[in-house]
């Protein structure tokens, strides 16, 4: 399994490595990539698309890196599962909804409900990551 993130302040990546320790926890391997190191072909092998990205601005996608990444392989990911989560700051959750939305209208199926945590995983936040990695394997 593959954990393509990006992240600003660490905390979504944090929640990509506590992700992949539920994964290891449920029996199988999960490989997390930075988004900086993934192309358009990273999930040609994958039934499962494991995402994660932070809320930025006004509650949107992170514009420089990941956006593009995400348009980058729009058009190889339909028919394949996809699980995302990510951290925020302020706002409701605004940019996972959206992001949702948009990876169902490139013919993803979304298998649970993000994972979104405010700022940093800690204490419950942490359990929630692993048990979202726990999930993910027994997919």
């Amino acid at each position: 399994m593959k954990i393509v993130y990006w992240s600003g302040t660490g905390n979504t990546e944090k929640m990509a490595t506590l992700i992949a320790e539920g994964i290891s926890q449920g029996g199988k391997v999960a490989e997390i990539i930075n988004v900086s190191g993934g192309d358009e072909n990273i999930f040609n092998e994958e039934d499962l698309i494991i995402l994660g990205c932070s809320a930025m601005g006004d509650e949107v996608l992170e514009e420089g890196e990941f956006e593009p990444f995400i348009e980058q392989i729009s058009s190889k990911i339909s028919g394949k599962k996809v699980a995302l989560f990510g951290s925020y700051g302020w706002g409701d959750g605004q940019w996972m909804r959206d992001w949702e939305e948009k990876m169902i209208s490139y013919g993803c199926q979304s298998i649970l409900d993000p994972l979104i945590i405010e700022n940093e995983p800690e204490g419950l936040g942490e359990d929630r990551c692993i048990e979202f990695g726990k999930k993910l394997a027994s997919i």
